[in-house]
Order: structure tokens, then C-alpha cells, then sequence
């Protein structure tokens, strides 16, 4: 079985530049509509999520010290029992999920499409006043709750709507957006240049709000630059591709 590092073609002891730029290369090659399969976008995707989060290296320790003793290790879940279990008065129970108040963002989103109706640029700096006042259809402008769980395209998703995407996993550009105003810290291991995440251009499948108010345009898959990164959606169940 390839370890992440085979799967990807980069040594160990790669940086973290040279991880991703192997990944950004090997996703594409391994695309449904590049020659590649589902199976093997899935595997690469997964591999580089490894090596990210440093599985890749904890299950190579983890099988040298199998190797080394025959003896089996507590389990992590356990130890921390036999710890405790001498005095029970200093453990503290675990606050509950329910105690705990789910944070939220408001993200206001504008259709692309709707731009050249109405002679709009994403540049306009009144431009959601004037959306606010163009009693536009609620699936081309409005305002939904991100939960802090959720991606932007999980959250437009989750509320009822069909934004466009392809693969999920920021191998193109179906599912840009672009931000006007807020903030959308840019993930790593995705296909976008630097010179667009500079002009605010996210991947949705893959960033999420984190500013208490924000604003999107959604549906720049056709802006120029954003449209060359495009990948046909058709092999990819439930994709939106309009």
C-alpha cells in the first residue's frame, strides 16, 4: 500500500510549499475529467490530507514502535481513564455542546449573473446598496447564517440553495467567489494563484467567513482568469454547473 508521500511524489521531509504544489499537480492529473477516476482523486485528496495533518507521520511512527515491541499500548481513551480514575472529586466533567452557544457569521451574497443586467461592476463600492434596492429574486441576492462548522458552499447548501461546484476539493474554480468585503482566510492545498487570492477570490468548497458580517459575490466561475481554471462538473454527482 503507497504511503501519502508515494501518492504524492514528494519526500518526507518536503516543506509545506512543495506539498502543495505536488498536490495541486497530482489532483489535477487524477480528475475524473483529466483521465483520472473518482477513486483516485479521493486517494490523492486523502493523501495530502494526511501529510497536512500530520497522520502521514504519526502512522509511520506508529507502526515502527508495533515493530519494535510486541507489547500493545493503552489506547489514548484509556490512559487518561486509569489516570483519573485514582480521584474522581478532582475530574471535571465536560461541558456540553448543548451549554455551549453555536457561533455564527451573515454572509451577504450577490449573483454574478445579475451584473451585466443592471450595468454593476464587482468593484462598485455601493454595489450591495444597490443590490439592497433592486428587488432582486432571493436566490440572486439575500443574506443566510454560516454556523462555524460550515464552509460558505455548505451554509448556501444547507439553506436551500444550488450554488455552483464541481469537485469539492479546490481542484477549480466552479465554485469561486468573490469578496467585497469581510474576511475568507484562503485554505491551502487549492488550484487559485496568488494573484487571485489578492483580488479576493475563494474557493467556497473550501473557505468560510469568519468576520460577523460578509460580503460575496457568488458565480464568478466566468470572470476572466477565474474562468480558465474551470472543470466540466458532468462526472461529478449532484455538481451544479449553472
Amino acid at each position: 500500500m503507497s504511503s501519502p508521500y508515494e501518492i504524492l511524489g514528494i519526500d518526507p521531509d518536503a516543506d509545506e510549499q512543495t506539498l502543495v504544489d505536488a498536490y495541486r499537480k497530482r489532483v489535477k492529473e487524477a480528475h475524473p475529467d483529466h483521465g483520472g477516476s473518482r477513486e483516485e482523486f479521493q486517494t490523492v485528496k486523502e493523501a495530502y490530507e494526511a501529510i497536512r495533518d500530520g497522520e502521514a507521520d504519526a502512522g509511520a511512527t506508529a507502526r515502527a514502535s508495533q515493530s519494535e515491541s510486541p507489547t500493545p499500548s493503552r489506547s489514548p481513551k484509556r490512559a487518561r481513564e486509569s489516570t483519573t480514575s485514582g480521584d474522581s472529586s478532582a475530574a471535571t466533567a465536560p461541558e456540553s455542546s448543548q451549554d455551549r452557544p453555536e457561533q455564527t457569521v451573515t454572509v451577504e451574497y450577490l449573483n454574478y449573473e445579475v451584473l451585466d443586467d443592471y450595468g454593476w461592476e464587482v468593484a462598485d463600492d455601493d454595489l450591495f446598496e444597490k443590490a439592497g434596492r433592486a428587488e432582486l429574486d432571493y436566490e440572486d441576492y439575500g443574506k443566510f447564517v454560516v454556523k462555524n462548522n460550515e464552509t460558505l458552499l455548505e451554509a448556501a447548501e444547507n439553506r436551500g440553495f444550488a450554488w455552483p461546484f464541481a469537485c469539492r476539493g479546490g481542484a477549480c474554480t466552479n465554485c469561486a467567489v468573490a469578496i467585497v468585503d469581510g474576511e475568507m482566510p484562503p485554505p491551502v492545498g487549492h488550484i487559485l494563484p496568488d494573484e487571485m487570492i489578492e483580488k479576493g477570490i475563494r474557493l467556497s468548497c473550501l473557505a468560510a467567513p469568519v468576520t460577523e458580517h460578509t460580503q460575496v459575490v457568488y458565480n464568478v466561475k466566468h470572470m476572466p482568469g477565474v474562468e480558465e481554471l474551470l472543470l466540466s462538473p458532468s462526472r461529478f454527482e449532484k455538481a451544479h454547473s449553472d
